[in-house]
């Protein structure tokens, strides 16, 4: 395991889960809009930071192929969908249907989502085949 790596990835775990969460709270207590929207629009805002600094800083990718940066983005936008959609039956399910404030279920949700994440790009995503 890279140290260093480790460390990038929580930094910038924790930043995107900063705009995740304030992109949630924005658009639910100063738009109005539904639980279910805000956590769709937040992820989004969420994936795309999260995508450009995993790539830059965290591993470093070497991709430099128009086919190799796209099926690097394809991949890890596959599985942020995949764990997007966690995000969106954990909100649902906790903050709608048992009541739960939202924003304390938000915070619990995201971390199980950068955990599952780390692991999709650490083994599948930013495997270590580098090209130049």
């Amino acid at each position: 395991m890279n140290f260093k790596q480790l460390v990038l990835y929580g930094i910038f775990g924790v930043l995107t889960t900063i705009i995740n969460i304030v992109s949630y709270w924005a658009l639910t207590r100063l738009f109005g809009l539904t639980v279910v929207t805000s956590t769709v629009l937040a992820w989004l805002a969420a994936v795309f930071f999260a995508y450009y600094t995993n790539r830059k800083y965290v591993f470093q990718s070497k991709n430099s192929s128009f086919f190799a940066v796209i099926f690097e983005a394809a991949y890890f936008f596959a599985c942020r969908i995949a764990t997007g959609l966690l995000d969106v039956v954990i909100m649902y399910v906790f903050a709608d249907v048992l009541g739960l404030y939202d924003v304390a279920v938000k915070v619990v949700s995201n971390v199980i989502v950068v955990i599952l994440n780390y692991v999709a790009s650490k083994l599948f995503i930013f495997k270590g085949k580098k090209e130049a």
